[in-house]
């Protein structure tokens, strides 16, 4: 077994080995075409029998970016981030690209709302990405564009609030929204309630098209919106608020699957006569679960992380919105048969 090196190899024992300029070693690993095959393949022999391994840091520091995407996450607990944020790191690896990932908001504690995370954001404005991918809502949205200096932002599934030199890829919540209200309507509900308005620009979004879509099918009298966040917890509290009151909804949409999840316990914590049927959005990995089986709006995760990605390196007029067209995926949780076991 070889002894493990007692430090690091630098570039210099690289040059030493390979018997050649530290210049040259240099310039073989910022990938330029002026090296020939046979002292590139040299260098390259000598960097892997020593170890060695380029300090990305310090290239990132003196170069004019550091060639990589910054991408922050709002939330790294909601599966919808992460299901995008993955579909985004694909396609920058197929374009030869790469992203460094972190969360930019600190964990709030209970009861205290979520804020910016400083620290890390003035980490990634030292480190000078070449592009920025903000994945979710985050508060204080424009305290971002001191991050990047100038350089391109995406917003996905989120709405670039305040943010006006940013492109935002997002659902199209307004078809969303109309795909739930039709299918229960079809279902023949007519109390049907929304969980949701909190949160952010998308949260009030779908609010408000929750109730578009109420108006557009004769509905306007039925309108019923009950305050709540993208959290399991707030779903919870806001669907047992409904099903305590004097006039119950027979059908709740949710505003997002994880707020869906904390109603569908709510419901399950209740029993009386009057089934409800439930949906979310998003239709994350969740809601397929069997145990779940939630109805819940496709807004084609991947196809917005590989769009976001694309937006990064296109040209785009500042303030530019992408709207991906949703589908609406049908499961036990809107059904009769199903519905029947969760009363009120």
């Amino acid at each position: 077994m070889n002894p493990l090196p007692v430090k690091r190899p630098t570039i210099r024992d690289v040059a030493t080995a390979a018997g050649v300029s530290k210049s040259l070693v240099s310039l073989v690993f910022s990938d330029s075409s002026g090296v020939s095959a046979d002292r590139r393949q040299r260098v390259l022999a000598a960097a892997d029998a020593l170890g060695y391994r380029p300090n990305w840091l310090a290239r990132a520091l003196a170069a004019d970016d550091g060639n990589f995407v910054g991408i922050l996450v709002a939330d790294t607990h909601n599966p919808l981030f992460m299901e995008i944020v993955d579909a985004a790191r694909i396609e920058l690896a197929a374009r030869g690209q790469y992203g460094l990932l972190t969360s930019a908001v600190l964990p709030p504690r209970e009861g205290d709302p979520p804020r910016l995370d400083e620290r890390i954001l003035s980490a990634f404005g030292d480190l000078r990405p070449r592009s920025v991918l903000i994945v979710g809502s985050v508060p204080d949205m424009p305290v971002l564009s001191r991050l990047a200096y100038g350089v391109p932002i995406v917003v996905a599934s989120a709405i670039a609030e305040n943010l006006p030199m940013a492109v935002s890829v997002r659902s199209d919540d307004a078809v969303g929204m109309d795909l739930v209200i039709a299918h229960l309507v079809e279902r023949g509900h007519r109390r049907i309630a929304h969980l949701g308005g909190q949160g952010g620009p998308v949260a009030v979004e779908r609010a408000s098209s929750y109730v578009e879509a109420m108006r557009r099918h004769g509905l306007a009298d039925e309108i019923c919106i009950e305050p709540a966040e993208f959290t399991e917890s707030s779903g919870f509290r806001a669907a047992d608020a409904l099903l305590r009151s004097a006039h119950p909804p027979t059908a709740i949409a949710a505003m997002n699957d994880l707020t869906a999840i904390g109603a569908q316990t709510a419901i399950d914590e209740r029993a009386a006569a009057t089934s409800v049927a439930l949906t979310g959005y998003d239709n994350t990995f969740l809601a397929a679960n069997s145990r779940i089986s939630l109805t819940s709006v496709n807004s084609d995760n991947a196809e917005i992380g590989r769009r976001a990605a694309h937006a990064l390196d296109e040209p785009n007029a500042p303030g530019r919105q992408i709207l991906v067209t949703p589908t609406l995926v049908v499961r036990a949780s809107s059904t009769a048969a199903s519905a029947s076991r969760w009363s009120v």
